[in-house]
Protein backbone atom coordinates (compact mmCIF):
# COMPACT_ATOMS: atom_id res chain seq x y z
CA UNK A 1 0.00 0.00 0.00
CA UNK A 2 1.35 3.49 -0.82
CA UNK A 3 2.35 5.53 2.19
CA UNK A 4 -0.37 8.16 1.70
CA UNK A 5 -3.02 5.46 1.64
CA UNK A 6 -1.64 4.00 4.87
CA UNK A 7 -1.85 7.42 6.50
CA UNK A 8 -5.43 7.81 5.30
CA UNK A 9 -6.26 4.46 6.86
CA UNK A 10 -4.83 5.64 10.18
CA UNK A 11 -6.84 8.87 9.97
CA UNK A 12 -9.99 6.88 9.25
CA UNK A 13 -9.45 4.65 12.30
CA UNK A 14 -9.10 7.70 14.56
CA UNK A 15 -12.24 9.30 13.11
CA UNK A 16 -14.33 6.12 13.27
CA UNK A 17 -13.32 5.41 16.87
CA UNK A 18 -13.86 8.97 18.11
CA UNK A 19 -16.81 8.06 20.38
CA UNK A 20 -14.71 5.39 22.10
CA UNK A 21 -11.59 7.42 22.72
CA UNK A 22 -13.57 10.50 23.69
CA UNK A 23 -15.09 8.40 26.47
CA UNK A 24 -11.60 7.17 27.44
CA UNK A 25 -10.40 10.75 27.75
CA UNK A 26 -13.42 11.72 29.87
CA UNK A 27 -12.87 8.71 32.14
CA UNK A 28 -9.25 9.62 32.92
CA UNK A 29 -10.20 13.28 33.30
CA UNK A 30 -12.86 12.35 35.86
CA UNK A 31 -10.55 10.00 37.80
CA UNK A 32 -8.16 12.96 38.31
CA UNK A 33 -5.66 11.02 40.42
CA UNK A 34 -2.41 12.56 41.59
CA UNK A 35 1.26 11.60 41.41
CA UNK A 36 2.08 8.03 42.46
CA UNK A 37 -1.60 7.39 43.31
CA UNK A 38 -3.17 6.95 39.84
CA UNK A 39 -4.58 3.49 40.63
CA UNK A 40 -7.81 3.65 38.64
CA UNK A 41 -6.25 5.47 35.70
CA UNK A 42 -3.39 2.99 35.34
CA UNK A 43 -5.76 0.02 35.64
CA UNK A 44 -7.97 1.54 32.94
CA UNK A 45 -5.05 1.76 30.51
CA UNK A 46 -3.80 -1.72 31.36
CA UNK A 47 -7.19 -3.32 30.73
CA UNK A 48 -7.69 -1.36 27.52
CA UNK A 49 -4.27 -2.21 26.09
CA UNK A 50 -4.68 -5.90 26.88
CA UNK A 51 -8.05 -5.86 25.12
CA UNK A 52 -6.26 -4.33 22.11
CA UNK A 53 -3.75 -7.19 21.99
CA UNK A 54 -0.77 -5.76 23.88
CA UNK A 55 1.25 -7.72 26.41
CA UNK A 56 1.35 -5.54 29.50
CA UNK A 57 3.74 -5.54 32.44
CA UNK A 58 1.98 -3.90 35.37
CA UNK A 59 3.99 -2.06 38.00
CA UNK A 60 6.98 -1.55 35.71
CA UNK A 61 10.11 -0.18 37.34
CA UNK A 62 8.74 -0.97 40.79
CA UNK A 63 6.00 1.68 40.41
CA UNK A 64 2.48 0.32 41.08
CA UNK A 65 0.81 2.85 38.78
CA UNK A 66 3.24 2.42 35.88
CA UNK A 67 3.10 -0.10 33.06
CA UNK A 68 4.95 -1.22 29.94
CA UNK A 69 2.82 -2.52 27.04
CA UNK A 70 4.30 -4.25 24.00
CA UNK A 71 2.89 -5.43 20.67
CA UNK A 72 4.88 -6.83 17.77
CA UNK A 73 4.15 -7.60 14.15
CA UNK A 74 7.52 -9.16 13.37
CA UNK A 75 11.04 -7.88 12.93
CA UNK A 76 11.33 -4.17 12.34
CA UNK A 77 11.76 -0.80 14.05
CA UNK A 78 10.86 -0.52 17.73
CA UNK A 79 8.80 2.63 18.34
CA UNK A 80 8.02 3.99 21.79
CA UNK A 81 5.48 6.38 23.25
CA UNK A 82 3.67 6.95 26.49
CA UNK A 83 0.62 8.08 28.40
CA UNK A 84 0.62 10.36 31.40
CA UNK A 85 -2.45 10.51 33.62
CA UNK A 86 -1.62 12.34 36.85
CA UNK A 87 -3.65 15.36 37.96
CA UNK A 88 -2.81 18.25 40.32
CA UNK A 89 -4.11 18.80 43.86
CA UNK A 90 -6.34 21.81 44.40
CA UNK A 91 -7.68 22.01 40.83
CA UNK A 92 -10.93 20.06 41.08
CA UNK A 93 -13.31 21.35 38.42
CA UNK A 94 -16.45 20.03 36.75
CA UNK A 95 -16.83 20.38 32.96
CA UNK A 96 -19.20 23.31 33.40
CA UNK A 97 -18.97 27.00 32.53
CA UNK A 98 -18.58 28.21 36.12
CA UNK A 99 -16.26 27.45 39.00
CA UNK A 100 -17.57 24.23 40.47
CA UNK A 101 -15.80 21.10 41.73
CA UNK A 102 -16.75 17.68 40.47
CA UNK A 103 -19.70 16.05 42.19
CA UNK A 104 -19.07 15.01 45.79
CA UNK A 105 -15.68 16.74 46.03
CA UNK A 106 -14.33 20.05 47.24
CA UNK A 107 -12.11 22.43 45.34
CA UNK A 108 -9.14 21.04 47.30
CA UNK A 109 -9.35 17.75 45.38
CA UNK A 110 -7.32 17.07 42.24
CA UNK A 111 -8.03 18.05 38.68
CA UNK A 112 -6.39 17.93 35.26
CA UNK A 113 -4.78 21.16 34.19
CA UNK A 114 -2.61 20.44 31.12
CA UNK A 115 -4.65 18.11 30.73
CA UNK A 116 -2.79 14.80 30.99
CA UNK A 117 -6.07 12.98 30.37
CA UNK A 118 -5.95 14.12 26.73
CA UNK A 119 -2.16 13.83 26.55
CA UNK A 120 -2.33 10.12 27.31
CA UNK A 121 -5.29 9.33 25.09
CA UNK A 122 -3.90 11.39 22.20
CA UNK A 123 -0.71 9.33 22.30
CA UNK A 124 -2.65 6.10 22.74
CA UNK A 125 -4.90 6.55 19.71
CA UNK A 126 -1.88 7.33 17.58
CA UNK A 127 -0.37 3.98 18.55
CA UNK A 128 -3.63 2.08 18.18
CA UNK A 129 -4.25 3.58 14.73
CA UNK A 130 -0.68 2.64 13.81
CA UNK A 131 -1.25 -0.92 15.05
CA UNK A 132 -4.40 -1.14 12.91
CA UNK A 133 -2.45 -0.08 9.80
CA UNK A 134 0.42 -2.47 10.55
CA UNK A 135 -1.98 -5.41 10.85
CA UNK A 136 -3.93 -4.47 7.74
CA UNK A 137 -0.91 -3.74 5.55
CA UNK A 138 1.63 -6.20 6.92
CA UNK A 139 4.02 -3.52 8.16
CA UNK A 140 6.52 -5.08 10.55
CA UNK A 141 7.87 -3.66 13.77
CA UNK A 142 7.21 -3.40 17.48
CA UNK A 143 5.23 -0.84 19.47
CA UNK A 144 6.10 -0.16 23.11
CA UNK A 145 3.66 2.02 25.03
CA UNK A 146 4.49 3.13 28.56
CA UNK A 147 2.30 4.28 31.42
CA UNK A 148 4.20 7.10 33.08
CA UNK A 149 2.83 8.24 36.46
CA UNK A 150 3.82 11.29 38.48
CA UNK A 151 4.95 13.56 35.65
CA UNK A 152 4.10 16.61 37.74
CA UNK A 153 6.99 15.68 40.02
CA UNK A 154 9.03 14.29 37.07
CA UNK A 155 8.94 11.01 38.90
CA UNK A 156 8.59 7.94 36.69
CA UNK A 157 10.75 8.32 33.60
CA UNK A 158 14.05 8.66 35.51
CA UNK A 159 13.29 5.33 37.21
CA UNK A 160 12.22 3.61 33.99
CA UNK A 161 15.39 4.89 32.32
CA UNK A 162 17.67 3.77 35.14
CA UNK A 163 16.20 0.28 35.03
CA UNK A 164 16.72 -0.07 31.27
CA UNK A 165 13.15 0.14 30.00
CA UNK A 166 14.02 2.50 27.15
CA UNK A 167 16.95 0.46 25.93
CA UNK A 168 16.37 -0.94 22.44
CA UNK A 169 13.95 1.73 21.21
CA UNK A 170 14.65 3.01 17.70
CA UNK A 171 12.54 6.16 18.10
CA UNK A 172 10.15 7.70 20.64
CA UNK A 173 7.25 10.16 20.48
CA UNK A 174 6.52 12.79 23.13
CA UNK A 175 3.29 14.77 22.74
CA UNK A 176 2.16 17.55 25.03
CA UNK A 177 -0.86 19.87 24.88
CA UNK A 178 0.14 23.50 24.33
CA UNK A 179 1.00 24.93 27.74
CA UNK A 180 2.67 28.21 26.79
CA UNK A 181 3.06 30.30 23.68
CA UNK A 182 4.65 30.03 21.19
CA UNK A 183 4.63 26.25 21.78
CA UNK A 184 1.35 25.49 20.05
CA UNK A 185 0.98 23.39 16.90
CA UNK A 186 4.71 23.14 16.54
CA UNK A 187 7.70 20.89 17.19
CA UNK A 188 10.58 21.49 19.60
CA UNK A 189 13.74 22.32 17.66
CA UNK A 190 17.00 22.89 19.57
CA UNK A 191 15.49 24.19 22.80
CA UNK A 192 14.25 21.32 24.94
CA UNK A 193 13.30 21.03 28.58
CA UNK A 194 16.00 21.26 31.19
CA UNK A 195 16.76 19.03 34.14
CA UNK A 196 14.58 18.55 37.20
CA UNK A 197 15.75 17.15 40.50
CA UNK A 198 13.43 16.46 43.39
CA UNK A 199 14.11 15.20 46.90
CA UNK A 200 12.14 14.58 50.10
CA UNK A 201 13.72 15.43 53.46
CA UNK A 202 12.20 13.54 56.40
CA UNK A 203 12.90 14.85 59.91
CA UNK A 204 12.55 12.33 62.75
CA UNK A 205 12.65 13.03 66.47
CA UNK A 206 13.41 9.48 67.62
CA UNK A 207 14.59 10.21 71.18
CA UNK A 208 12.79 13.26 72.55
CA UNK A 209 13.79 12.12 76.06
CA UNK A 210 17.39 12.93 75.21
CA UNK A 211 16.77 16.67 75.04
CA UNK A 212 17.57 17.13 78.75
CA UNK A 213 14.38 16.63 80.71
CA UNK A 214 14.49 17.45 84.43
CA UNK A 215 15.53 14.12 86.01
CA UNK A 216 13.46 14.97 89.09
CA UNK A 217 10.20 15.31 87.18
CA UNK A 218 7.73 12.72 88.49
CA UNK A 219 6.54 11.89 84.97
CA UNK A 220 8.95 12.13 82.04
CA UNK A 221 7.90 14.80 79.55
CA UNK A 222 5.19 16.14 81.86
CA UNK A 223 3.28 19.29 80.99
CA UNK A 224 5.62 21.49 82.97
CA UNK A 225 8.94 20.23 81.61
CA UNK A 226 10.96 21.37 78.65
CA UNK A 227 10.60 19.25 75.54
CA UNK A 228 12.63 18.67 72.40
CA UNK A 229 11.82 21.12 69.58
CA UNK A 230 11.01 18.14 67.37
CA UNK A 231 10.12 17.55 63.75
CA UNK A 232 7.77 20.49 63.19
CA UNK A 233 10.45 22.96 64.23
CA UNK A 234 12.92 21.10 62.01
CA UNK A 235 10.62 21.56 59.03
CA UNK A 236 10.13 25.25 59.79
CA UNK A 237 13.89 25.68 60.20
CA UNK A 238 14.52 23.93 56.89
CA UNK A 239 11.91 26.02 55.11
CA UNK A 240 13.17 29.31 56.50
CA UNK A 241 16.87 28.57 56.08
CA UNK A 242 16.39 27.50 52.47
CA UNK A 243 14.54 30.73 51.73
CA UNK A 244 17.35 32.72 53.33
CA UNK A 245 20.09 30.85 51.44
CA UNK A 246 18.27 30.90 48.10
CA UNK A 247 20.53 33.64 46.77
CA UNK A 248 23.55 31.48 47.60
CA UNK A 249 22.37 28.38 45.77
CA UNK A 250 23.05 29.75 42.29
CA UNK A 251 23.39 33.18 40.74
CA UNK A 252 20.02 34.62 39.81
CA UNK A 253 21.25 35.22 36.28
CA UNK A 254 20.61 31.51 35.76
CA UNK A 255 17.12 30.44 34.68
CA UNK A 256 16.42 28.16 37.63
CA UNK A 257 13.57 27.78 40.08
CA UNK A 258 12.99 26.04 43.40
CA UNK A 259 9.66 24.99 44.88
CA UNK A 260 8.71 23.15 48.04
CA UNK A 261 5.73 21.20 49.36
CA UNK A 262 5.05 20.03 52.91
CA UNK A 263 3.99 16.37 52.87
CA UNK A 264 3.80 15.75 56.64
CA UNK A 265 3.83 18.17 59.54
CA UNK A 266 3.63 17.36 63.24
CA UNK A 267 2.19 13.94 64.05
CA UNK A 268 1.60 14.83 67.72
CA UNK A 269 -1.32 16.11 69.75
CA UNK A 270 -1.59 19.69 70.93
CA UNK A 271 0.17 18.64 74.12
CA UNK A 272 3.62 19.11 75.52
CA UNK A 273 4.95 16.31 73.31
CA UNK A 274 7.65 16.58 70.70
CA UNK A 275 6.36 16.13 67.13
CA UNK A 276 7.98 12.96 65.83
CA UNK A 277 8.00 13.32 62.04
CA UNK A 278 7.77 15.88 59.28
CA UNK A 279 8.52 15.85 55.57
CA UNK A 280 9.22 18.55 53.04
CA UNK A 281 9.75 17.96 49.33
CA UNK A 282 11.87 20.22 47.12
CA UNK A 283 11.88 20.36 43.34
CA UNK A 284 14.38 22.42 41.37
CA UNK A 285 14.57 22.95 37.65
CA UNK A 286 17.54 24.33 35.75
CA UNK A 287 19.02 24.31 32.26
CA UNK A 288 22.23 22.64 33.47
CA UNK A 289 22.79 19.72 35.83
CA UNK A 290 25.74 21.52 37.44
CA UNK A 291 23.32 24.15 38.73
CA UNK A 292 21.22 21.48 40.41
CA UNK A 293 24.27 19.97 42.05
CA UNK A 294 24.95 23.35 43.64
CA UNK A 295 21.32 23.87 44.70
CA UNK A 296 20.97 20.47 46.34
CA UNK A 297 24.36 20.80 47.97
CA UNK A 298 22.98 23.82 49.85
CA UNK A 299 19.66 22.05 50.60
CA UNK A 300 21.46 19.02 52.00
CA UNK A 301 23.51 21.20 54.35
CA UNK A 302 20.40 23.10 55.41
CA UNK A 303 18.64 19.85 56.25
CA UNK A 304 21.50 18.63 58.41
CA UNK A 305 21.65 21.95 60.25
CA UNK A 306 17.89 21.98 60.84
CA UNK A 307 18.02 18.47 62.26
CA UNK A 308 20.90 19.34 64.58
CA UNK A 309 19.17 22.40 65.98
CA UNK A 310 15.88 20.61 66.68
CA UNK A 311 17.13 17.32 68.18
CA UNK A 312 16.18 15.33 65.06
CA UNK A 313 17.84 13.29 62.40
CA UNK A 314 17.16 13.65 58.70
CA UNK A 315 16.61 11.10 55.93
CA UNK A 316 16.78 11.92 52.23
CA UNK A 317 15.05 10.29 49.28
CA UNK A 318 15.18 11.14 45.58
CA UNK A 319 11.91 11.81 43.78
CA UNK A 320 13.38 12.81 40.43
CA UNK A 321 16.75 13.32 38.80
CA UNK A 322 16.41 13.99 35.08
CA UNK A 323 18.87 14.99 32.39
CA UNK A 324 18.56 18.02 30.06
CA UNK A 325 16.75 17.14 26.84
CA UNK A 326 18.60 16.17 23.65
CA UNK A 327 17.25 17.55 20.34
CA UNK A 328 16.91 15.71 17.04
CA UNK A 329 16.37 18.02 14.08
CA UNK A 330 15.82 15.24 11.54
CA UNK A 331 12.99 13.77 13.61
CA UNK A 332 11.53 17.22 14.30
CA UNK A 333 11.57 18.07 10.60
CA UNK A 334 9.83 14.82 9.63
CA UNK A 335 7.15 15.36 12.28
CA UNK A 336 6.65 18.97 11.23
CA UNK A 337 6.11 17.91 7.62
CA UNK A 338 3.23 15.71 8.72
CA UNK A 339 1.83 18.36 11.04
CA UNK A 340 1.89 20.90 8.22
CA UNK A 341 -0.15 18.52 6.06
CA UNK A 342 -2.64 17.73 8.83
CA UNK A 343 -3.15 21.27 10.18
CA UNK A 344 -4.13 22.37 13.66
CA UNK A 345 -7.30 21.66 15.64
CA UNK A 346 -10.50 23.40 14.54
CA UNK A 347 -12.90 24.32 17.33
CA UNK A 348 -16.52 23.31 16.60
CA UNK A 349 -19.41 25.63 17.41
CA UNK A 350 -20.28 23.63 20.53
CA UNK A 351 -16.83 24.40 21.94
CA UNK A 352 -17.20 28.08 21.09
CA UNK A 353 -20.61 28.23 22.77
CA UNK A 354 -19.12 26.69 25.91
CA UNK A 355 -16.25 29.18 25.85
CA UNK A 356 -18.74 32.06 25.52
CA UNK A 357 -20.64 30.72 28.55
CA UNK A 358 -17.40 30.84 30.54
CA UNK A 359 -16.80 34.41 29.47
CA UNK A 360 -20.33 35.41 30.43
CA UNK A 361 -20.05 33.71 33.83
CA UNK A 362 -16.96 35.83 34.50
CA UNK A 363 -18.84 39.03 33.67
CA UNK A 364 -17.11 39.42 30.32
CA UNK A 365 -18.67 40.09 26.94
CA UNK A 366 -18.98 36.86 24.97
CA UNK A 367 -16.73 36.98 21.91
CA UNK A 368 -17.54 35.88 18.37
CA UNK A 369 -14.17 34.10 18.31
CA UNK A 370 -13.54 33.16 21.96
CA UNK A 371 -10.35 31.15 21.33
CA UNK A 372 -6.85 32.34 20.60
CA UNK A 373 -5.84 31.93 16.92
CA UNK A 374 -2.84 29.87 18.15
CA UNK A 375 -5.28 27.06 19.00
CA UNK A 376 -5.57 26.35 15.26
CA UNK A 377 -2.69 28.18 13.56
CA UNK A 378 0.59 26.39 12.96
CA UNK A 379 3.88 27.82 14.19
CA UNK A 380 7.04 26.96 12.29
CA UNK A 381 9.45 25.22 14.69
CA UNK A 382 12.27 27.69 14.13
CA UNK A 383 9.90 30.63 14.56
CA UNK A 384 8.75 29.09 17.84
CA UNK A 385 12.38 28.71 18.83
CA UNK A 386 13.03 32.40 18.24
CA UNK A 387 10.10 33.23 20.48
CA UNK A 388 11.41 30.98 23.22
CA UNK A 389 14.93 32.37 23.06
CA UNK A 390 13.56 35.87 23.56
CA UNK A 391 12.59 34.69 27.07
CA UNK A 392 15.84 32.84 27.77
CA UNK A 393 19.39 33.70 28.68
CA UNK A 394 21.70 33.47 25.71
CA UNK A 395 24.05 30.72 26.87
CA UNK A 396 21.57 27.86 27.40
CA UNK A 397 19.50 25.55 25.18
CA UNK A 398 17.02 24.36 27.82
CA UNK A 399 13.90 25.93 29.25
CA UNK A 400 11.30 24.75 31.81
CA UNK A 401 11.17 21.03 32.62
CA UNK A 402 9.41 17.74 31.93
CA UNK A 403 10.70 14.22 32.42
CA UNK A 404 10.21 13.19 28.75
CA UNK A 405 13.86 14.26 28.45
CA UNK A 406 14.87 10.82 29.72
CA UNK A 407 13.71 9.24 26.45
CA UNK A 408 15.94 11.60 24.46
CA UNK A 409 19.10 9.93 25.80
CA UNK A 410 18.04 6.40 24.86
CA UNK A 411 16.49 6.89 21.40
CA UNK A 412 15.88 9.68 18.91
CA UNK A 413 12.87 11.49 20.36
CA UNK A 414 10.51 14.11 18.95
CA UNK A 415 8.69 16.55 21.23
CA UNK A 416 5.64 18.21 19.70
CA UNK A 417 2.78 20.40 20.89
CA UNK A 418 -0.82 20.61 19.70
CA UNK A 419 -3.12 23.55 20.39
CA UNK A 420 -5.51 23.06 23.30
CA UNK A 421 -8.59 25.24 23.88
CA UNK A 422 -7.13 28.56 25.09
CA UNK A 423 -9.43 31.56 25.61
CA UNK A 424 -8.72 34.85 23.90
CA UNK A 425 -8.26 37.75 26.35
CA UNK A 426 -11.00 40.40 26.38
CA UNK A 427 -10.38 44.01 25.44
CA UNK A 428 -11.21 45.90 28.62
CA UNK A 429 -12.24 49.55 28.53
CA UNK A 430 -9.53 50.34 31.06
CA UNK A 431 -6.91 48.97 28.71
CA UNK A 432 -5.65 46.66 31.45
CA UNK A 433 -4.67 43.10 30.74
CA UNK A 434 -6.74 40.14 31.80
CA UNK A 435 -5.86 36.65 32.97
CA UNK A 436 -8.54 33.97 33.08
CA UNK A 437 -8.85 31.98 36.32
CA UNK A 438 -7.37 28.49 36.25
CA UNK A 439 -10.75 26.81 36.55
CA UNK A 440 -11.77 28.10 33.11
CA UNK A 441 -8.93 26.30 31.34
CA UNK A 442 -9.50 23.20 33.46
CA UNK A 443 -13.20 23.10 32.55
CA UNK A 444 -12.38 23.31 28.84
CA UNK A 445 -10.07 20.31 29.25
CA UNK A 446 -12.98 18.20 30.42
CA UNK A 447 -15.50 19.35 27.80
CA UNK A 448 -15.33 16.87 24.93
CA UNK A 449 -16.17 19.18 21.99
CA UNK A 450 -13.37 21.53 23.11
CA UNK A 451 -10.62 19.00 23.88
CA UNK A 452 -11.29 16.22 21.36
CA UNK A 453 -10.00 18.19 18.33
CA UNK A 454 -6.56 18.47 19.97
CA UNK A 455 -6.55 14.80 20.96
CA UNK A 456 -7.38 13.71 17.41
CA UNK A 457 -4.64 15.84 15.83
CA UNK A 458 -2.05 14.48 18.25
CA UNK A 459 -2.99 10.90 17.37
CA UNK A 460 -2.83 11.64 13.66
CA UNK A 461 0.62 13.26 13.91
CA UNK A 462 2.02 10.26 15.78
CA UNK A 463 0.48 7.67 13.47
CA UNK A 464 1.49 9.41 10.25
CA UNK A 465 5.06 10.12 11.34
CA UNK A 466 5.45 6.55 12.60
CA UNK A 467 4.26 5.24 9.23
CA UNK A 468 7.07 7.24 7.63
CA UNK A 469 9.58 5.56 9.93
CA UNK A 470 8.21 2.09 9.16
CA UNK A 471 8.07 2.55 5.38
CA UNK A 472 11.11 4.75 4.73
CA UNK A 473 14.34 3.21 6.07
CA UNK A 474 16.28 6.31 5.02
CA UNK A 475 14.16 8.53 7.28
CA UNK A 476 14.77 6.29 10.27
CA UNK A 477 18.48 6.05 9.45
CA UNK A 478 18.75 9.84 9.34
CA UNK A 479 17.28 10.39 12.80
CA UNK A 480 19.39 7.58 14.25
CA UNK A 481 22.53 9.00 12.64
CA UNK A 482 21.85 12.37 14.25
CA UNK A 483 21.30 10.68 17.61
CA UNK A 484 24.64 8.90 17.27
CA UNK A 485 26.34 12.15 16.31
CA UNK A 486 24.93 14.08 19.28
CA UNK A 487 25.81 11.35 21.78
CA UNK A 488 29.24 10.60 20.33
CA UNK A 489 28.32 7.07 19.30
CA UNK A 490 24.83 6.36 20.63
CA UNK A 491 24.00 4.93 24.02
CA UNK A 492 27.21 4.86 26.09
CA UNK A 493 28.91 7.13 23.54
CA UNK A 494 31.52 9.71 24.44
CA UNK A 495 28.93 12.49 24.86
CA UNK A 496 26.12 10.33 26.22
CA UNK A 497 24.72 11.15 29.65
CA UNK A 498 23.77 8.05 31.67
CA UNK A 499 20.71 7.97 33.93
CA UNK A 500 21.22 10.08 37.03
CA UNK A 501 19.67 7.52 39.38
CA UNK A 502 21.18 4.22 40.46
CA UNK A 503 19.05 1.30 39.21
CA UNK A 504 18.74 0.16 42.83
CA UNK A 505 17.16 3.45 43.93
CA UNK A 506 13.57 2.69 45.00
CA UNK A 507 10.80 4.81 43.46
CA UNK A 508 9.39 7.27 46.02
CA UNK A 509 6.00 5.58 46.22
CA UNK A 510 6.07 5.26 50.03
CA UNK A 511 5.78 8.96 50.85
CA UNK A 512 2.54 10.60 51.94
CA UNK A 513 1.56 11.96 48.54
CA UNK A 514 -1.88 13.57 48.26
CA UNK A 515 -4.58 11.06 47.32
CA UNK A 516 -8.17 9.97 47.59
CA UNK A 517 -8.96 7.72 50.55
CA UNK A 518 -11.61 5.04 51.02
CA UNK A 519 -13.39 4.89 54.39
CA UNK A 520 -16.81 3.95 55.69
CA UNK A 521 -17.76 7.51 54.72
CA UNK A 522 -16.97 6.78 51.08
CA UNK A 523 -14.22 7.92 48.72
CA UNK A 524 -12.97 11.35 49.70
CA UNK A 525 -10.03 13.63 49.06
CA UNK A 526 -7.45 13.44 51.83
CA UNK A 527 -7.87 17.06 52.96
CA UNK A 528 -11.01 17.71 54.96
CA UNK A 529 -12.64 21.07 55.51
CA UNK A 530 -15.59 22.65 57.23
CA UNK A 531 -18.85 21.96 55.38
CA UNK A 532 -20.08 24.81 53.21
CA UNK A 533 -22.30 27.19 55.12
CA UNK A 534 -20.72 26.65 58.53
CA UNK A 535 -19.13 29.85 59.74
CA UNK A 536 -16.14 29.76 62.03
CA UNK A 537 -16.06 32.14 65.02
CA UNK A 538 -14.03 35.23 64.29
Amino acid sequence: MPRDAAKSRADAWIAENQPRWSDWCATIWDHAETAWREYRSAAFYVDLLRAEGFEVEEGSGGMPTAFCARWSNGQGPVLGGYAEYDAIPGNCQAPVARQQPRAGLSRFAAGHTDPHSALGVGSLIGFLALKHVMEAEGLTGTLVFFGEPAEKVCGSKPFHAAKGYYDGLDAAFSFHPAYMLPLSNTVAWTVHCGANWGKVYTFLCDRPEGWGVNPNAPIPLAHTTARAPGATDALVQMYATSKITRDSMWAHAGAWSLNEAVLIGGQATADNLAPHISQIAYAARAPKSQMLESIFGVLDRNAKAAAEVTHCRVEEGWVSRTRPGLPNHAFARLTWENMAQIGGPVMPEAAKDFAREIQSSLGLAAMDEPFLPEVTDLTDPQEAERGLRAMMQADVDHFTNDDYVEYTWHAPTVRFFIGRPMLAPPKLESGAGYRYPDWAMNALGGFAPAIDPMTAIAGRVIAQTAIDLLTDPAALSAIKAEFDDRTGGGVSGTQWLPPQLDPATPPPIHYRWPEYVETSRGRKWWIGRQPDGIEQPG
